[in-house]
């Protein structure tokens, strides 16, 4: 009878053992979920392929720095012209740090008078085909990205008070970034961004959302965004959401479903979020 019981709770704890760390591998990260999108057919070819473009900066440059798990990151890099301790982390969208990217950074940086970091979450691997665009964004680990902001917040210094920006893989990652930088974050704005759904992960948020989302969005659904709502204002964090009559990538000037009135609208917004919140 004894060994009869030993080998039942013995069996017990494998399949519990089993059945937790097969539960913990489709418990998937807010931003793996959303790269996920990349298998499905219709998400690829909703993203028109960026024209070639090369961007002349007149500050920005390249920089490297380590990231939190001992590597070298990669990232781009536009001091303000006047000193300052605030700071905009731009996170690309999956088409990874491009030139787009770089002067949408410079545009920033010149409109808010802020340091900008434009970080590369792809190291080093820039996108010119969807087919390339939905892989890089599915090998993005949430250790590596986490890693990469971690290392971003060191290298600024613990003086910097950091805004966060990102359109569509980027949106979702500006919110984690913004979650990861605890005191130091001041701001988020977040494009049509997959939401964290852990209310206990939003709880740690430690500043405002700003988020823009596209009511014809079939993949951040308004349904997504009324959940993310709900679970914002049950972590009792303050959020101002903004939902538009347009598609997924309308703030993307190479997209077809580009809307130029909601572009302009939300970008107004995010300089006066940002202009706010600068004492």
């Amino acid at each position: 009878m004894k060994k009869i019981t030993a080998l039942f709770v013995s069996a017990f704890f494998f399949y519990a053992a089993f059945a937790q760390t097969n539960m913990s591998c489709c418990l998937l990260a807010a931003t793996e979920k959303f790269a996920q999108n990349a298998s499905d057919k219709s998400f690829i070819m909703s993203h028109e392929e960026p024209l070639p473009f090369v961007f002349t900066s007149e500050r920005g440059g390249d920089i490297t720095y380590k990231a939190a798990d001992g590597t070298d990151a990669h990232a781009w890099e536009i001091k303000a012209k006047s000193k300052t301790d605030y700071y905009l982390f731009v996170i690309h969208e999956w088409w990874g740090l491009n030139d787009y990217i770089k002067q949408e950074s410079e545009k920033l940086s010149n409109d808010l008078g802020v340091n900008v970091i434009a970080l590369d979450l792809y190291d080093k691997q820039v996108a010119s085909t969807r087919e390339d665009a939905g892989k890089y964004m599915q090998s993005v680990k949430t250790d590596r990205a986490t890693a990469i902001i971690k290392g971003a917040y060191a290298y600024a210094g613990s003086k910097a008070k950091v805004f966060t920006i990102g359109w569509c893989f980027g949106g979702g990652w500006s919110l984690q970034a913004s979650i990861e930088g605890g005191k130091q974050a001041v701001g988020c704005m977040m494009y049509y961004g997959q939401p964290e759904k852990d209310i206990n992960r939003l709880k740690t948020l430690n500043c405002d959302v700003l988020g823009f989302f596209a009511n014809k969005d079939q993949w951040i659904t308004p349904k997504v965004v009324d959940d993310f709502k709900a679970n914002m204002k049950a972590a009792g964090k303050n959020q101002t959401i903004y939902q538009y009559d347009a598609d997924h990538a309308f703030a993307n000037p190479s997209n077809p479903v580009y809307d130029k009135a909601a572009t302009e609208d939300a970008y107004s917004k995010v300089l006066a979020f940002v202009k706010e919140r600068i004492k």
